[in-house]
């Protein structure tokens, strides 16, 4: 399906790795031009290098260096975004997840961190670019947050915590933004991240598994679709989201989990 965002401008954050890259390959796929964030400035060049061998039309792959959890560099990522480009259409939301554990072995300092980098890097991102986003013909917002704001995990206290507020933001900003702006979050399940493929290699390691494949099976035998997903089955739903074709979809948490979140609502 062709979105009809060829030529728009996204902002996506943490995108070096995982799913905000995968985001942001369906994006530039579909001829957006997107600039990518991360921490580490090789990685985040590597990533703009392969992304641009999928980009499509005129489609632009700009890396901007940022730790979302400074208010400055936040500020500066879009500043420059929209210094290079001149507007800006979409930003997607994504960061890496907190540290896991039970709730009495959390510290003060895990919890204060981990709303810092959940909850206040959207509240300032989406501070920073609303100007923008509100502009001409208006856009969108997608937050990539977790299945866990669906149905608590066991010792993921942070991220069944923390996660609650940014769905809280995001539902709010779907009335005050609209109708310029729509704002919609997407809840991954498991996804064959390097995060897990990381996982799964060590678990082989350690005999737990024959091969990697086994492993990865094992992962998702739990899931009706019987595998986990494939990053890019997320990424193309943020882009989807992003497009005039979902233009109905407004203040929705969408889980993309395989069918693996047991709650009905």
């Amino acid at each position: 399906m062709e979105f009809d965002i060829d030529g728009n401008v996204a902002l996506t954050t943490a995108s070096s790795a995982g799913l905000g890259y995968a985001s942001a390959m369906a994006l530039v796929r579909e001829g957006c031009h997107v600039v990518i964030n991360g921490r580490n400035e090789t990685r985040l060049r590597e990533a703009a290098e392969r992304l641009r061998e999928e980009a499509t039309g005129d489609a632009r792959v700009v890396p901007m260096q940022g730790d979302l959890t400074d208010t400055a560099d936040i500020q500066r990522l879009v500043e420059e975004t929209v210094r290079e480009f001149g507007r800006l259409d979409h930003l997607v939301t994504s960061a890496g997840g907190p540290p896991s554990g039970p709730f009495l072995e959390t510290t003060d300092q895990e919890w204060e961190e981990a709303y810092e980098l959940l909850v206040m890097s959207v509240v300032r991102l989406v501070r920073a670019a609303a100007d923008d986003l509100r502009a001409d013909d208006g856009g969108t917002i997608v937050t990539i947050t977790s299945r866990t704001v669906k149905e608590a995990i066991d010792s993921l206290v942070l991220s069944n915590s923390v996660r609650m507020g940014v769905i809280g933001l995001e539902k709010t900003l779907s009335r005050e933004f609209a109708p310029e702006v729509r704002c919609n979050a997407v809840l991954p399940g498991s996804h064959e991240t390097d995060r897990i493929r990381e996982l799964v290699e060590q678990a082989v390691e350690r005999g737990e598994y024959d091969s990697y494949e086994e492993g990865l099976a094992a992962r998702g035998s739990e899931v009706p679709l019987e595998r986990i997903g494939d990053p890019i089955e997320l990424g193309n739903t943020v882009a989807f989201l992003s497009s005039p074709k979902s233009g109905y979809i407004n203040g929705a948490a969408i889980p993309i989990d395989g069918g693996s979140t047991k709650s009905n609502l």
